[in-house]
């Protein structure tokens, strides 16, 4: 294979986007960007850069016509554009087919009964006069409500306690078609990466443990190796693996899941690309999930996944107190501790909650790593440039 006669064509020019560039780079392939706006970080980096909406028919096919395959850093994308291309001829991992299904939450969710995939009790509701029945028949003091489309980043997901709304549908958050589900009380919440080639060799990075941001509902801190005995760790391998095959698509994807008081596994929601729970195996893994997905759209075989240290990730999300140009907070102190990699995403202006960058954090032991992982957070951050 010539790589260089290689050129990835990728639908969103995000930080994602732009962490597969840096890998393809090494590998001297070009990268294509389709992205609505030059101010992304894929910009300075894309080989050609198409400016568009990620729904256009034109741009997508624009993009499709300078690329030898497409893939995706964000699911808001028009896959009745992608499907038609596919149908073509033309390679695009993860399969449209499959992110058509991972778009809509309701579908997801439907897609896991019907495969027997472990989740959580659910009900599909279509607008607010259907709540009061599926609530009362979840019959669980929480729930959670999420927006069948369109969410990202934990907007389109809210908590709520059953019997408040039942008594008042006024504070019903949204008038839209909805997944209603159980609210789970759960001992752990983990993610996996899963990485398929197109040979249909299967492989799962180990568990990492996830803690998040209660208001943006963002990852803000992870760990790997998650802190759940082996056996676990192994049974939400095997569930990871099995759910992910059920979709028969090559690619990179996040499967996010709870572990419950009593043990049992279930699948929350799948992401169909990198994710930030993957963001540390740069570093911290044999083969990182952005080489990996650069080796399957290319048909390479996938890497190993093993992990070389105990790792964290923290996410740098901007101060909520300001949005505008800004500076990094004690610069010279993080660089002076050993073992910690910043990466920024060249994202102009902080804004609050806004993803900035992220650091990840190498010791020799799960216990160094958090000591260090608590230092570091405690010391980074983004502050108005005075």
């Amino acid at each position: 294979m010539n790589l260089l006669k290689q050129k990835i064509g990728i639908l969103g020019g995000g930080q994602l986007g732009r962490m597969l560039i840096e890998e393809a780079l090494r590998l001297n392939v070009n990268v294509n960007i389709l992205e609505n706006s030059k101010d992304c970080p894929c910009y300075h980096l894309a080989h050609e850069f198409v400016e568009g909406l990620l729904t256009s028919e034109e741009k997508i096919n624009e993009l499709a016509a300078i690329s030898d395959v497409l893939t995706f850093e964000i699911e808001h994308v028009n896959t009745d554009v992608l499907i038609k291309l596919e149908d073509e001829g033309k390679t695009i991992i993860p399969s449209p087919r499959m992110l058509q299904i991972i778009q809509d939450k309701g579908l997801q969710k439907q897609y896991y009964t019907e495969h027997h995939v472990p989740t959580a009790p659910y009900f599909l509701v279509n607008n607010k006069s259907e709540w009061n029945e599926a609530i009362t028949k979840l019959d669980t003091e929480k729930f959670v409500a999420k927006t069948r489309t369109d969410g990202y980043d934990g907007r389109g997901v809210t908590i709520l306690n059953s019997q408040t709304i039942l008594n008042d549908n006024s504070l019903i958050p949204y008038d839209v078609p909805c997944l209603l589900e159980a609210f789970i009380p759960c001992e752990k919440e983990i993610s996996i990466i899963v990485a398929k080639d197109i040979f249909g060799k299967t492989v799962a990075y180990d568990a990492v443990e996830m803690e998040f941001e209660p208001e943006a509902n963002l990852v803000t801190f992870l760990f790997s190796p998650a802190d759940i005995s082996k056996q676990t760790a192994e049974k939400a391998k095997i569930v990871a693996i099995q759910t992910i095959n059920q979709f028969k698509s090559a690619g990179v994807f996040a499967v996010e899941m709870f572990i419950t008081l009593t043990g049992e596994i279930l699948v929350n929601e799948i992401a169909p690309r990198p994710h930030n729970s993957g963001h540390h195996t740069i570093e911290a893994s044999y083969t990182s999930q952005y080489e990996q997905l650069t080796r399957i759209v290319l048909g390479l075989p996938v890497g190993c996944v093993g992990l070389i240290k105990p790792a964290a990730m923290i996410n740098l999300l901007g101060n909520k107190n300001f949005s505008g140009a800004y500076a990094i907070k004690n610069l010279d102190q993080l660089h002076q501790i050993e073992g910690v990699y910043l990466h920024l995403y060249d994202k102009k202006e902080s804004k609050p909650m806004r993803k900035m960058g992220h650091v990840t954090v190498l010791a020799n032991s799960i216990e160094e790593v958090k000591a260090k992982a608590n230092k570091v957070m405690n010391l980074v951050g983004f502050e108005p440039i005075k």
